[in-house]
């Protein structure tokens, strides 16, 4: 039986492959996870130095992961991406790197992933990496991205499980601060995507995919966003709570404002592509801002209790 697949232009094989890994995930959950490795390393929430076999191994067996659960995403959605201007020019969309070879790929750097984690960290961090990769994969693709508006807010502990698998890499165990990060993670993505889903609605209009502004319209989701947003602020301040200081206070709070502001804005003219577009850029790097002030704290903490 003849095949529906272009056949693969092996010279671009590479760069095909490295497409369907997605890597600017893939460099978000690296941060993550290595910030989350450095901030229980310096905060001294253990006694295990650092040593170049665990960040080798977490980069490593993180990048793998992610790239894999990438790539099956990729599989699993290619019906779709192929409707979206966003995605239309995939190669496991456009068929230019065939199913078969985009779902071995992404099988193949999962388990590598696993193998990795294993023998260079612990069997708790494999855990976390395969849980993230479990999240992304069953969770969000196949479950809930074409069922429901909470597709994005349940599929969202997929970045969780990158600050539980930085922290359990040096430390071997789960406690608060770890998963106040990963809630942190959690509560972050939803503020995140709804700009990109309010940005290209109408991709996700044609493909038919029930993100939150397709089916309950734009001010509503802008709404929601804000809500959202004004979750997310008081509980970033959380870590005050647990020790840290004015350095992470004050970096905190200065950019959940600018990310709040970039929220109303939005709401003000939710059909603006342009202001959407801020929005989601704004909110791209507040993660890892939030991330580095734990970090400086640490380094330079003056205290507020």
């Amino acid at each position: 039986m003849p095949s529906n697949s272009i056949p693969i232009n092996y010279r671009n094989l590479a760069s095909h492959l490295i497409e369907v890994s997605k890597p600017s995930i893939i460099y978000l959950l690296d941060f993550v996870a290595i910030s989350a490795l450095l901030i229980a390393s310096l905060g001294e929430y253990t006694t295990n130095p650092i040593s170049f076999n665990i960040v080798a191994g977490l980069l490593i067996a993180g990048t793998l992961s992610s790239a894999g659960s990438a790539a099956l995403n990729c599989y699993l959605d290619r019906d779709i991406d192929i409707k979206m201007e966003r995605t239309k020019n995939r190669a496991s969309a456009t068929g230019q790197l065939s199913p078969n070879i985009t779902l071995i790929y992404g099988i193949i750097m999962i388990t590598i992933a696993a193998i990795v984690s294993t023998v260079f960290l612990n069997l708790l961090t494999t855990g976390m990496i395969l849980l993230g990769s479990f999240f992304y994969v069953f969770i969000y693709t196949i479950w809930l991205k074409r069922r429901t508006t909470w597709n994005i807010v349940i599929g969202g502990f997929a970045g969780s499980a990158a600050a539980f698998a930085g922290w359990t890499a040096i430390t071997g165990q789960l406690n608060l601060i770890a998963i106040l990060m990963g809630t942190l993670v959690f509560i972050w993505t939803p503020s995140h995507f709804w700009a990109l889903a309010l940005l290209k609605d109408d991709d996700y209009t044609e493909a038919g995919i029930p993100m939150l502004p397709v089916v309950v319209g734009k001010v509503k989701a802008a709404r929601y966003t804000i809500i959202n947003t004004l979750l997310l602020i008081p509980f970033s301040l959380v870590f005050v709570l647990l020790g840290f200081g004015y350095v992470y206070l004050v970096i905190s709070v200065i950019f959940g404002i600018l990310l709040l502001y970039s929220n109303v804005k939005l709401l003000k003219n939710p059909a603006d592509k342009k202001i959407a577009l801020t929005a989601f850029k704004f909110s791209s790097p507040y993660l890892a801002i939030i991330f580095i002030a734990l970090i400086l704290d640490i380094l330079y903490r003056i205290p507020i209790f």
